[in-house]
């Protein structure tokens, strides 16, 4: 099986008064909507969350093909453990006609490296769960599942 080749234009970018329309209008293939949030509610718990939430749109040349939003050194379940903080994926968008063109694969990519950057040793992910669910991309690229739930939610991590 061949791996889709991405291009060498994909960067992320922050968003910004140019883009929020844009990013606002973005969706995911009809049968995934129920898999993971509409960019407006991910850009809202980024204005509430501040500085902990980090959403970046994700471009192939001049089209937007996709959302990221990373959660960064949050505390991950303060009543049990204080000093558990973690970092990782918050949310995945792609667009309805960019699956399968190496987009999610390059916002993981690129997250896992700014991450990295930061300090990071590991990258953690949460996904629904199911057949139709993205837990198969997300154990392709390395993830292995913690055995922890989130908000019913299955947990992956992928040491970095």
């Amino acid at each position: 099986m061949s791996t889709p080749q991405t291009s060498t234009s994909l960067r992320l970018e922050r968003v910004t008064p140019e883009n929020v329309d844009a990013a606002l209008d973005l969706r995911v293939h009809p049968h995934q909507e129920r898999n993971v949030a509409p960019v407006v509610r991910s850009l809202a718990e980024a204005y509430a969350f501040g500085e902990t939430a980090w959403p970046r749109l994700i471009f192939d040349g001049d089209e937007l093909v996709g959302f990221l939003m990373a959660f960064v050194d949050i505390p991950w379940n303060e009543k049990k453990d204080p000093t558990d903080r973690r970092s990782g994926l918050w949310r995945l968008n792609i667009t309805a006609t960019g699956q399968g063109k190496g987009y999610g694969r390059f916002a993981v990519e690129a997250l896992r490296d700014e991450l990295r950057r930061r300090g990071a040793t590991q990258m953690y992910v949460t996904w629904e769960p199911g057949e139709d669910g993205p837990g198969e991309f997300y154990r392709k690229l390395g993830f292995r599942t913690t055995g922890e739930l989130s908000g019913g939610q299955t947990v992956g991590v992928l040491d970095i």
